[in-house]
């Protein structure tokens, strides 16, 4: 599959006080008339109303111009099916080309989702049934929980197409997941779905680096794709005009960044869905692990 450089993250499209409806349509569209062919969402985002504005913004003949990628917290069988069902209907679409599984953060998680009865069965079955092309896997808590579930994956005979995880300028000196995870992937061949390029925003508060510095740095490593925070048109503009200009970073470019980032990336300070619980979703809603209510 071709995908463009960078994808539009879904938590931002319902944000309470950021956008309206009509403008998260507008702001979709208007990325994919612009190229950008990568949509990312997730069953939980803004009590589903991310996938809801998703699927507004993808009729009258955007979705065949979209790469439609959602994620699922369930961990059950069940719970995955009832999920996966509300968001092809929240979509409004009959296949969703990649379906991930959500917030692989505990080290409990890799066996629960392979067990007997869990998530990862009713996403083979939903392949097979031509309801999802891809399958694949997120999280943003430890490189160790990435590789236990790549591991899991491998004793069951099972392959993962996408991975999800935390690519930026500060990764690389703190628990990281390009040092980790990312040789992994290039060595299985596995799709690499870069996020939090910024850190949520954490990052550009550090006041070392600036939102060019930051998509460069994760851009110039080997992604299928860095996903990205999109919630205005200044921003998609400033989005659009890195990715075109984008040239990857030179070896001294690469230097200088990660020596200026050092200091301040060594306690996690600044990579806080790594250090705490504030955008742990599955921690904060248990129940959203074992049942499709919202």
């Amino acid at each position: 599959m071709r995908v463009s450089i960078l994808g539009v993250g879904g938590s931002h499209l319902a944000k309470r006080g950021k956008l309206g409806e009509d403008e998260s349509i507008e702001l979709v569209r208007s990325a994919i008339d612009n190229g950008i062919n990568f949509m990312d969402n997730c069953w939980d985002y803004n009590d589903g109303q991310s996938e809801e504005r998703m699927g507004k913004a993808l009729r009258d003949g955007y979705r065949q111009r979209a790469f439609l990628m959602t994620k699922l917290d369930g961990r059950t069988a069940t719970a995955a099916r009832e999920q996966l069902l509300q968001s092809m209907a929240r979509l409004q679409t009959n296949v969703i080309d990649l379906v991930q599984v959500h917030e692989v953060i505990r080290q409990s998680d890799p066996e629960r989702v392979f067990s007997t009865d869990g998530a990862i069965h009713t996403l083979v079955e939903a392949r097979q049934a031509g309801a999802i092309r891809f399958i694949g896997f997120t999280g943003h808590k430890d490189p160790s929980i990435h590789l236990a579930m790549l591991e899991r994956a491998k004793l069951s005979g099972f392959g993962f197409d996408t991975v999800q995880l935390p690519l930026n300028v500060m990764d690389a000196h703190y628990r990281s997941f390009e040092h980790m995870v990312l040789p992994v992937l290039l060595e299985r061949g596995i799709g690499v779905l870069g996020m939090k390029s910024m850190g949520s925003g954490d990052i550009l508060e550090s006041g070392i680096v600036s939102p060019e510095e930051c998509l460069r740095y994760a851009l110039s490593l080997p992604t299928s794709v860095v996903i990205t925070g999109i919630d205005n048109q200044r921003i998609l503009a400033q989005s659009l005009r890195i990715a075109r200009q984008f040239t990857p970073l030179k070896p001294n470019e690469r230097k200088t960044l990660l020596e200026r980032t050092a200091v301040l990336a060594q306690s996690g300070k600044y990579e806080q869905f790594k250090t705490g619980e504030k955008y742990d979703g599955t921690v904060q809603n248990p129940r959203w692990l074992d049942t499709a209510q919202i």
